[in-house]
């Protein structure tokens, strides 16, 4: 086993592992100790995916621990963290280059440290396929579906995991076999997708166009459509400007920014970027998204 560690001081706008991970971004990550994700804040637990960054899929462990991101892999995952968990960005930048209200600025004060995730493409793109009127746990529950019945085994510290699938694992498997792991009507998308991805129709192809030319692009997969686009640019192509849209951010908008409401997803996107900051507009729609969502939570556990 491989260890290393990351001093969380030495990166500009620190870190907040758990908010990152936590946040809606990504269902690639799970917990050690097998919780769901609640929305309880705190804590030093650990976190584990998979990588084929290195070569040989590999396990990747991480926690935040005494002012340091610690890890342990049967691989050297340190430049696996710093590119999947955006450890080179600068976040102090990126909040200079946001706009600033009251609901703003609370989301940055209150999770600061919370970065945007740069999930391996195929990955997000089935898991956001998956994502469509899910809670998060149901989400999370298909993924690690997915992983134990078409993913490589990987042997790390006495436990067998296993490695997310690759395209050419998922499209060898049937519309029956993957309704059979719970994914309901998402299966057929989900194979299709995976298909097309098999026979070279890479996501990454994406980032060939610019932004709303790429989430345009994206939806040429079955099952994709703007939101779920938006989110595989965001979290995983590094589209820092996409701003995607579901059910909360519409109450959102409705709450908060009601005049960027143009009544269909593109133009409603596009006024909610300019009026989160463009460039880092995909940032502090996360921030925003992850606070008031929490927020919302703890009224409603009063």
């Amino acid at each position: 086993m491989e260890r290393g560690q990351i001093d969380v001081d030495t990166l500009p706008g620190g870190f907040d592992l758990q908010s990152t991970v936590e946040s809606g971004q990504s269902y690639l990550w799970w917990r050690a100790d097998g919780d769901d994700y609640d929305g309880t804040y705190g804590g030093e637990g650990w976190y584990l995916t998979t990588t084929r960054a290195t070569g040989e899929p590999a396990v990747v462990r991480v926690r935040q621990h005494e002012g340091h991101l610690e890890w342990e892999s049967n691989a050297d995952a340190g430049s696996v963290l710093v590119r999947r968990l955006r450890l080179d960005d600068d976040l102090v930048h990126i909040r200079e280059r946001s706009p600033t209200d009251a609901v703003i600025d609370a989301a940055y004060d209150t999770y600061w440290g919370m970065r945007i995730v740069r999930d391996p493409p195929f990955g997000s793109l089935i898991s956001f396929i998956c994502s469509a009127q899910m809670r998060v746990s149901r989400i999370h529950a298909m993924q690690q579906s997915l992983r134990a019945a078409f993913g490589t085994p990987i042997e790390f510290d006495g436990e067998t995991y296993h490695a997310y699938p690759t395209p050419e694992q998922l499209a060898a498997a049937t519309e029956a076999q993957l309704r059979e792991l719970s994914l309901g009507y998402r299966a057929p998308y989900v194979q299709r997708t995976a298909e097309m991805v098999a026979e070279g129709e890479r996501p990454a192809e994406a980032t060939e166009h610019p932004y709303e030319e790429a989430r345009e692009w994206l939806t040429r997969y079955v099952g994709v459509g703007d939101k779920v686009a938006d989110c595989v640019l965001l979290f995983s192509l590094g589209y820092l400007e996409a701003v995607p849209l579901d059910t909360w951010m519409q109450t959102v908008i409705e709450e908060y920014y009601p005049d960027c409401d143009r009544g269909s997803y593109a133009p409603t996107s596009r006024a909610l970027r300019d009026r989160l900051g463009g460039e880092y507009a995909g940032y502090t729609q996360t921030y925003l998204f992850h606070y008031l969502r929490n927020r919302q939570s703890a009224t409603d556990g009063e």
